[in-house]
């Protein structure tokens, strides 16, 4: 393992900071494209999610920027909303060590005249999706021209997701001078073309085969179409896992599937493109805080899920693509947890199998789904319920604010209280689900900084 203060360019209160944020040694992603990115270089590397690749391109960025020159100097492009709000927290959270850094996430599902005001004071970093930072730059209320990094995260995803034109409209907005960083968890030929048109002399860096994946458990059950749901249904009332996340094709299905989970009394939720943005911030919340315990995704949903410790993965249907596959169950096993992944296989679905083997090079561990049935149904509630609160940082709330609300006069024990999120508007509370109730009354009644708030019970 190699220590973050051998990076001789990074200063001392950035390697404090580190220190506190836990990051004593760095991952291979880190270790290997680091040196590279804080000489200047631009960089092409294959990294998923979990692999600590925000920590690796956010810490080029802020040494590039310059926090008394008020223009934007580094650019962030996601695939999608959750991705960028998360890289935007991460940066952040590394950007504590000097002041006056000025991020802003520029997103769709959000006010344009709320973004346009922001920018009135240019950000040095913006992070958004490919679409809304168009939008401003058309606008002309971004101004990319003094631009000294552009970062491409899960470029992979974003031309998956149709983004490719995006893509080449924005970079003729930013100066040949610039910095590229691009990021893919996979390295197909369109990357390696995407590459090559935005990126000079790109460093290419790999760190590990994307086949391995020492800490997960693969099951794999024969099951027809209509066996799928009851034997789904069975794994989750006998495993009981702490959080699961089941991979779907369809936004139907993943409807579906939830409607019947919470029908068999297992607490779940879909996730998929049809939501409105705000009801998708929720169920993303509520899946983080232990308020959902099953979360029924599609592929481009999930895209950027950051759960620490998620302990199962479920592929409805076996992926087309085998590096789908090794990508949906590498969310499990993070950080060198143990993580079990079940995929649920039909007979027309046997080519696909056969597929993966080959890519894996190994057999598949396959399972008697016989073991499944007969067994009695137990419930799988969710441990958690969540507050939302009227008022959020714009408010000048703080999680502490909060906490000693609960704690103080209405007689909550912080065990009972989980994680607190806050975002611009409203402050999300999980708390204990059996005091869910009692704990909004008491909100209701008292007030938080001297204020009486409103808030619901989000079910």
């Amino acid at each position: 393992m190699t220590a973050f203060s051998t990076l001789t360019q990074l200063p001392a209160s950035q390697l404090d900071n580190l220190r506190e944020m836990g990051f004593d040694a760095m991952t291979p992603i880190q270790a290997a494209a680091l040196p590279t990115i804080l000489a200047g270089r631009d960089v092409r590397a294959q990294a998923k999610t979990g692999s600590g690749k925000t920590a690796a391109f956010g810490l080029g960025v802020l040494q590039q920027i310059d926090s008394a020159l008020y223009q934007t100097q580094a650019l962030v492009l996601c695939p999608t909303r959750e991705l960028a709000d998360q890289v935007s927290n991460e940066l952040r959270r590394l950007a504590r060590f000097t002041r006056n850094i000025k991020i802003l996430s520029l997103c769709g599902g959000q006010p344009i005249s709320a973004q346009r005001d922001s920018l009135v004071h240019a950000p040095q970093i913006v992070v958004g999706t490919p679409g809304r930072i168009l939008d401003h730059l058309k606008r002309k209320s971004l101004d990319l021209s003094r631009l000294r990094v552009l970062v491409l995260d899960e470029a992979d995803r974003m031309l998956e997701m149709g983004f490719r034109d995006d893509m080449d409209a924005i970079v003729g907005y930013t100066p040949e001078s610039r910095q590229t960083l691009l990021f893919s968890a996979t390295w197909p030929q369109d990357i390696i073309a995407i590459s090559e048109r935005f990126q000079r002399d790109a460093s290419a860096i790999t760190t590990e085969e994307i086949t391995e994946l020492p800490a997960i458990e693969q099951q794999f059950w024969e099951a027809s179409g209509r066996d799928k749901l009851p034997l789904l249904i069975a794994l989750l009332s006998q495993r009981q896992p702490a959080s699961c996340v089941v991979f779907c094709n369809t936004k139907r299905e993943c409807d579906d599937i939830a409607a019947a989970l919470e029908e068999s009394r297992i607490n779940a939720l879909p996730l998929h493109g049809d939501l409105e943005q705000r009801d998708r911030d929720r169920v993303l919340i509520r899946f983080a805080n232990g308020s959902c315990r099953v979360l029924v995704a599609t592929d481009v949903a999930a895209r950027g899920l950051d759960i620490k410790a998620l302990a199962m993965v479920v592929n409805y249907q076996l992926s087309y693509d085998p590096e789908v596959h090794i990508h949906r169950i590498g969310r499990t096993a993070r950080a060198g947890e143990q993580g079990t992944a079940v995929s649920f296989v039909a007979p027309e679905e046997m080519a696909r199998a056969h597929a993966l083997e080959d890519y894996l090079q190994q057999p598949l561990a396959w399972q008697p789904a016989a073991a499944l049935k007969n067994q009695p149904l137990k419930a799988l509630p969710a441990a958690m319920m969540t507050l939302c609160i009227d008022g959020g940082r714009k408010a000048k709330i703080r999680p502490g604010d909060i906490l000693g609300a609960l704690t103080g006069e209405a007689g909550f024990s912080a065990e009972q209280i989980g994680k607190i999120i806050l975002t611009p508007t409203h402050a999300y509370v999980a708390i204990a689900a059996s005091q869910a109730k009692a704990a909004l009354i008491k909100l209701k009644e008292g007030k938080i900084k001297g204020k009486s708030c409103r808030a619901i019970l989000l079910k």
